[in-house]
């Protein structure tokens, strides 16, 4: 179990979903960070208790996402390969998705890492 990514604790942590998977959020690592319960569910700093809190993370995330995804537009198999997850879970999580001829644009992937919306 690792630590939680609270700035100075040491607790154990478990996964949080930035981007949550009832949102849309995918199960790749940049989405993932862990937090002990405290700074996950209970404290007033947790992003299930404080909206500040949950869009804080989910714009930090979205910068990452536009560190990682540079050009404008990219086929399945490299926002899989770029995003650490299968191509076929890429792939239905990109159906619904506009494309052209198969190329996504970087905004249009961004959004869709982020359930939907920018923050």
């Amino acid at each position: 179990m690792n630590p939680c990514s609270y700035p100075g604790c040491e607790c154990p942590g478990h996964k949080h979903h930035i981007v949550f998977r009832s949102h849309g959020g995918l199960d790749n690592d940049l989405n993932l960070i862990d937090l002990c319960p405290e700074h996950h569910e209970f404290g007033v700093d947790a992003p299930h208790k404080s909206r500040q809190a949950d869009v804080r993370l989910k714009q930090e995330l979205q910068e990452k996402y536009y560190e990682v995804f540079e050009d404008k537009q990219y086929g399945v198999d490299e926002i899989a390969e770029l995003i650490g997850i299968s191509f076929n879970k890429t792939y239905k999580a990109f159906l619904k998705v506009p494309n052209n001829a198969g190329m996504y644009a970087r905004e249009d992937i961004i959004r869709r890492l982020m359930g939907g919306r920018l923050y």
